[in-house]
């Protein structure tokens, strides 16, 4: 009878946070940086986000009156003195 046996691992798998989570991370990002002006190219990486993802986020907060889109497209902070 031979004898195997099995070393255990661990598998991790990467689920991207809910939007809602997202929505409060990028929040607190504008929030230290008010002057922050990000495209969504640029926000896509810098938050390691799906095209999909991060356009419905940052539509949200557009819509939410927290983001507008300046005349270059990029996403900055309503009223951040700017």
């Amino acid at each position: 009878m031979a004898l195997h046996e099995c070393e255990a691992c661990t598998v991790y798998v990467f689920q991207p946070p809910p939007d809602r989570e997202l929505e409060r991370r990028i929040r607190g990002e504008y929030s230290e940086m008010p002057g922050l002006r990000l495209s969504a190219e640029q926000a896509r990486r810098l938050w390691s986000l799906d095209s999909d993802t991060c356009s419905r986020v940052l539509d949200t907060l557009v819509g939410a009156g927290y983001l507008h889109r300046d005349p270059h497209g990029r996403y900055a902070r309503t009223h951040a003195g700017y």
